[in-house]
């Protein structure tokens, strides 16, 4: 590893082939700023691929942002080339379609020969390793306050071509209250967990409303694509087991959260294609996991990627989780969502999804109204359960007479 300036960044970014040099970028709040605008200004045109870029991310005529996890900093990019695939998957894309030139990081400070991730695993680790395959460069923004975590966050300082020394805040989401309905989902959903059961939860306000009301519980264990502040407050409350440690792909969390990581051997950060294994998540017993939609239809599909037809997110580890959670001893997918949204005055149970499904076939449905058991239902049942125990009530009318026109309704068949 060298330590340059930017102009010698610049340089290099320069000299990478092709008309339109590929790189991959740590995502989430591990993003390397610095790097970036150095990308951004040197090269007129590129290809960033980046999970769930945040505000900020540039946006102009030929910077092309590859994701198949829309965030908020490229929405409304038109550009953008989102990529419609589990993120288990996502890794594959290095060594076929997606070949990087390039990978621009964030890291630690080095310790005893090597740098760490820190809060963002994810796809890198697959990444670098294509990269340093094929003869391309590893970039790396060095930053004295990213925690350094272990397990596969870890790299040696050798696999690091050239380096900066920028010293910043990491970022984190903004706080936000939880309000009733939040507060009622998250103690249905919390009461599904179970002692020595294992838990994953999504990105949201409801995942993390369903951690407070699990406090009680003793001998969890954590394998979750994200980790949150939630996960500390399990760990304080004495209901994780200390026999395994805490596996996780990033972290979105405050600094409290990022604190409390730097080096702790209770936490164990693990590469996408290994968190993300339907086949590795259906290994641990009773395990609950727990993510959010944007809409629900009576057919038990799911849409977490679309707003009015454009792109909003992606389907992320969703149906990876879904899938697993299903096979694993015991185990439930559940879906947890406000039943109505009240800027637009609609439903989020709707009659058929318009937009496309990222995840069907849940354990159950749960919002602020009640809890519709899912699994194992005719589509009779599962249409009722919707209706009468999860959508708002100005949306029931609606849905029973769509349910109607769908063949849904069958009152002898509702089992």
């Amino acid at each position: 590893m060298e330590i340059v300036t930017e102009s010698e960044i610049a340089a290099r970014l320069r000299s990478l082939p092709g008309a339109e040099p590929r790189f991959v970028v740590s995502g989430n709040y591990a993003t390397p700023w610095s790097l970036v605008g150095l990308a951004d200004e040197t090269l007129e045109r590129c290809r960033a691929f980046i999970l769930n870029p945040q505000l900020g991310w540039p946006i102009r005529e030929g910077f092309i942002t590859e994701t198949p996890f829309v965030g908020p900093g490229a929405r409304n990019d038109p550009n953008l080339d989102y990529l419609p695939m589990r993120l288990s998957l996502t890794p594959r894309l290095f060594a076929s379609l997606r070949r990087p030139d390039a990978v621009l990081i964030q890291t630690s400070v080095p310790r005893d020969g090597k740098v760490s991730l820190g809060i963002e695993v994810n796809i890198i680790p697959a990444a670098i390793e294509e990269v340093r395959r094929r003869g391309g460069l590893v970039f790396a923004q060095m930053n004295s306050r990213m925690p350094y975590t272990r397990g596969d966050a870890e790299i040696p300082i050798d696999w690091i071509d050239f380096a900066i020394e920028v010293e910043g805040t990491l970022p984190s989401p903004e706080p936000r209250e939880l309000d009733e309905a939040a507060q009622a989902i998250g103690e249905a959903v919390g009461h599904l967990a179970m002692d020595g059961g294992t838990l994953q939860m999504g990105i949201g306000q409801l995942p993390d409303a369903a951690v407070a009301h699990m406090l009680d519980k003793r001998d969890m264990a954590v394998w979750s694509e994200m980790v949150s502040d939630g996960v500390l407050h399990l760990e304080r409350a004495g209901t994780l087991r200390d026999s395994e440690p805490i596996v996780t792909s990033f972290l979105f969390g405050t600094p409290e959260l990022y604190e409390w990581a730097d080096g702790n051997e209770r936490l164990l950060m693990r590469r996408t294609e290994v968190v993300n294994s339907p086949s590795r998540i259906a290994t641990h017993p009773a395990m609950l996991s727990i993510n959010t939609a944007l809409e629900v239809d009576l057919f038990d599909q799911a849409n977490a990627s679309f707003v009015r037809g454009r792109i909003y997110s992606g389907f992320g580890g969703q149906p990876d989780f879904v899938i697993g959670a299903l096979h694993s001893p015991g185990g439930h997918a559940v879906l947890a969502l406000r039943s109505w949204h009240d800027k637009s005055a609609t439903s989020k149970i709707v009659p058929v999804l318009r937009d496309p499904a990222c995840s069907f076939q849940h354990s159950m449905i749960v919002t602020e109204q009640g809890v519709a058991a899912m699994f194992g239902r005719s589509q009779h049942a599962q249409a009722h359960q919707l209706i009468e125990r999860t959508a708002h009530p100005n949306a029931r009318p609606m849905l029973r007479e769509a349910a109607g026109r769908l063949g849904l309704l069958r009152p002898t068949d509702l089992h």
